[in-house]
């Protein structure tokens, strides 16, 4: 057997598989049984594939800000579901409905959002047998 077409298989089968390993699971992640309400100022949106990061300053109940990182769903469906990356701008005052990671970090992976027009959108949650309305 040729030793570079061994290689040249090698570097293929790698190249496909990465896409794969680099997705996660829901569950790996978030709790379906511990949810979250955040009412909070936008500091940045990442609209890129394969999920859109939304970053919130939150304040609690000191008063002092904590910094959250919001995941939801793919730009394509969320776009599908009647909002897109010039929706939300640094400073907007938005409320996401999720659920929390399992590392107890700032993080949740979201399941709506209530934009500042007053509309509530999915936000793509890829949460096991989740109602996809956003009729909050």
């Amino acid at each position: 057997m040729n030793p570079f077409r061994c290689a040249a298989g090698a570097v293929v089968l790698l190249v496909l598989t990465l896409p794969v390993a680099a997705h996660h699971s829901f569950s790996a992640e978030f709790d379906q049984n511990k949810t979250v309400t955040l009412r909070g100022a936008v500091t940045k949106l990442e609209w890129t594939n394969p999920h859109i990061w939304l970053y919130l300053d939150v304040k609690g109940d000191s008063g002092a800000a904590a910094h959250w990182q919001c995941e939801g769903g793919a730009p394509n469906m969320l776009t599908r579901n009647g909002w897109g990356k010039e929706s939300l701008k640094p400073g907007d005052q938005v409320i996401v409905d999720g659920y929390l990671a399992k590392d107890a970090s700032n993080t949740c992976n979201m399941r709506s959002v209530k934009l500042p027009d007053g509309r509530s959108v999915f936000a793509g949650t890829s949460a096991p047998e989740t109602d996809k309305s956003a009729d909050k």
